[in-house]
C-alpha cells in the first residue's frame, strides 16, 4: 500500500485509540483536550508515512512519535503518559509502514 495512504490510515486508527484512553479522565475543556490529541496522533501516523529516513521503520517511527509528542508533554506536564503513548505508538506505525509501505 502507498506509504502516505497507509501512514494516514494508522494515524486516525492511532487517534482514536488515543482519544478513546482519554475518556475517563476529566478536563477543563474536553472538546480543545481530545481534538488536539486526535491530531497529536494523527500527525505521527501522517508524518511516519510521508517521510523516508535512512533508519529502519520502528526507529523512524519512534522518533517522529516522540518529537510530535514533545510539545503536549511540555504543555500539559504529563511528560509519561504522553511520551511513552506517543513512542509506542509510533513504534508500532513505523514498523508497519516498513514493512508494508511501499
Amino acid at each position: 500500500m502507498n506509504r502516505i495512504k497507509l501512514g494516514t490510515i494508522c494515524g486516525v486508527v492511532f487517534g482514536i485509540i488515543d482519544v478513546l484512553m482519554m475518556i475517563p479522565l476529566s478536563f477543563e475543556d474536553r472538546a480543545a483536550a481530545t481534538s488536539g490529541a486526535f491530531v497529536s496522533r494523527f500527525a505521527i501516523g501522517f508524518l511516519i508515512g510521508a517521510s523516508k529516513l535512512p533508519l529502519p521503520g520502528w526507529a523512524c517511527g519512534l522518533i517522529i512519535g516522540i518529537l510530535i509528542s514533545l510539545p503536549d508533554a511540555i504543555i500539559t506536564k504529563a511528560y509519561a503518559p504522553i511520551l511513552i503513548s506517543g513512542a509506542i505508538g509510533g513504534t508500532i506505525i513505523g514498523t508497519i509502514i516498513g514493512r508494508w509501505g511501499r
